[in-house]
């Protein structure tokens, strides 16, 4: 539990957005309960909303200063619901509508990452018929789709893999339900993320994790099952490596035009050196659950989570302000 924070000096009423239908709803429950609590407790007013069809209502019945986007997926990390809030005038949390329609697209970051020297895995589309007729790529390669977070539905296709060879129209694969995937080169190595968040003098990278797993990978079960991926904070990578972490996730964030916080993902062969890291995604909305990284990497460099989330909300009036109340004199 971190100490309370000092109250706001200017306390604002924040709606916490959280939940929604998305794959990814458990988790932003998880996230939007720690981050109201938080703000509570740094003095503010909080109404949570559980997201659904009747959300803009719901909103502006509540008048809220800020709203703080603790939704993970589809439709609040894809752009959908920034221009919702962009429409109503309503000032929110971490990135807009452009920057959240790039990043949440796998293959629409790497057109915006590459020319800019962020090294990432090569690949193509893949309609998933294709996938029934021949390999889209030699062996072991690695397909994902293309608009989902928090590794849903990735899957690793090796030689000795039960899907077939080539992959059987019966095999039950978690990329199933998607009409088309991205299929890039599986790059063996480690696993590391590096959160950057914004403040006063710009976005900061706030230190690189390692993520080790005894089998399989990085997936949605590891990431929100305690105990089953050990997290080292900070990696024990060589400085060069951590640097360059640093560099391409604030670069990334830059890029994309990232807000509030953002959490860049690599993998890293280490027999290669330098040239052994490539960058796999920018998530816009990291997780701010007790298993996230995001949290525990400000830890790391003594930024306590209450802090961390007014550091989120800081930002979001910096970029959007706050809207006069109907009813408010124009002068304040």
């Amino acid at each position: 539990m971190n100490p309370p924070q000092k109250p706001a000096t200017h306390p604002l009423h924040i709606v916490v957005l959280m939940g929604g239908w998305a794959n990814e709803r458990e988790v932003s429950l998880m996230s939007g309960a720690g981050v109201a609590d938080a703000l509570e407790m740094n003095g503010h007013r909080v109404t949570q909303i559980d997201m659904d069809r009747d959300v803009a209502a719901k909103i502006a019945a509540a008048k809220p200063d800020v709203v703080f986007n603790a939704l993970h997926g589809v439709p609040g990390e894809d752009g959908s619901v920034q221009g919702m809030l962009d429409l109503m005038g309503i000032a929110y949390t971490h990135s807009g509508l452009a920057t959240s329609v790039i990043a949440i697209d796998k293959q629409l970051t790497k057109q915006a990452l590459t020319p800019h020297g962020i090294p990432m895995p090569g690949g193509r589309i893949v309609p998933c018929e294709e996938l029934y007729e021949r390999d889209p790529l030699p062996r072991p390669y690695v397909l994902k789709p293309v608009n989902e977070g928090s590794s849903v539905g990735v899957a690793i296709i090796t030689e000795d893999s039960n899907v077939g060879n080539p992959i059987s129209r019966t095999a039950k694969g978690p990329w199933q339900e998607f009409n088309q995937l991205l299929a890039e080169p599986f790059i063996k190595g480690r696993e590391l993320t590096t959160a950057v968040i914004d403040g006063a003098s710009g976005p900061r990278a706030l230190g690189v994790t390692e993520l080790i797993i005894e089998t399989g990978f990085y997936d949605y079960e590891h990431k929100y099952t305690e105990g089953r991926t050990q997290h080292v904070c900070p990696a024990k990578v060589p400085p060069e490596i951590a640097a360059l972490c640093e560099e391409y996730a604030i670069k990334a964030h830059t890029v994309l035009g990232c807000h509030g916080t953002s959490r860049t993902d690599f993998r890293w062969d280490e027999e290669l050196g330098e040239e052994g890291l490539f960058v796999l995604e920018t998530n816009t909305q990291p997780g701010m659950t007790p298993l996230s990284l995001v949290p525990e990497q400000a830890r790391a460099a003594d930024i306590g989570y209450a802090e961390l989330v007014e550091l989120i909300v800081m930002e979001a009036i910096r970029v959007h302000g706050i809207r006069k109340k109907q009813g408010e004199d124009a002068n304040g």
